[in-house]
């Protein structure tokens, strides 16, 4: 009997052992998905800002329909990244995804801006300039938001790597999760678009 007692005791004493380590793996997991929900949030109101931006600069801007048109259409394929980064954030193939289209979006207002800069009277819109600078904070946020993110990534991989955890991770199909990093090979995307007036 006393052993019989010893036993569901150890066993007891496991199941809460595991129940521990499940309940951090998923609380590690909830906090990268709310960390990239703060993406989501600064991203949207980057997209938010840019048809205005646009608009500003399209009165100015007449023989550069080219570049305007880029920007409006890098901003539909970042939103469309966002999608799907937002539908599993973690996914090594979401986040390559999203990216690459925030990428092409920084290259597009990387132009944008630059030939703004030969336009003097849009320099000196007070729209443009407030509009330049709301961007600018908002890519500050980005950047924040983004190295919260990676961290939050770090730490449930951490927390799904070390032993005993990994065992558990293991039996309950906890997937790593793949930080939101700008790729080596393209370092145009590790500078956040010019806007000074």
């Amino acid at each position: 009997m006393t052993i019989l007692l010893i036993l569901l005791a150890i066993l007891v004493v496991m199941a809460i052992w595991a129940v521990g380590i499940y309940n951090g793996l998923v609380t590690s997991r909830n906090g990268y998905k709310n960390a990239f929900a703060q993406i989501d949030v600064q991203l949207q109101r980057r997209f938010d800002l840019i048809p205005n931006l646009v608009e500003t600069a399209k009165g100015y801007l007449k023989h550069e329909r080219e570049t305007l048109d880029a920007v409006i259409s890098a901003r539909s394929a970042a939103q469309s990244g966002l999608a799907a980064a937002k539908a599993n954030p973690g996914d090594p193939e979401a986040m390559a995804a999203l990216a690459a289209a925030q990428g092409q979006l920084n290259a597009g207002l990387g132009r944008l801006l630059a030939v703004a800069e030969a336009y003097p009277d849009l320099k000196a819109n007070q729209n443009m300039m407030q509009l330049t600078e709301e961007l600018t904070s908002t890519e500050n946020k980005v950047s924040f938001a983004r190295q919260a993110f990676n961290d939050a990534v770090m730490s449930f991989n951490n927390t799904r790597e070390v032993f005993p955890s990994s065992l558990i991770a293991g039996m309950f199909g906890f997937a790593a999760a793949t930080q939101l990093a700008i790729p080596a090979d393209r370092p145009e995307m590790r500078e956040a678009p010019k806007v000074q007036f």
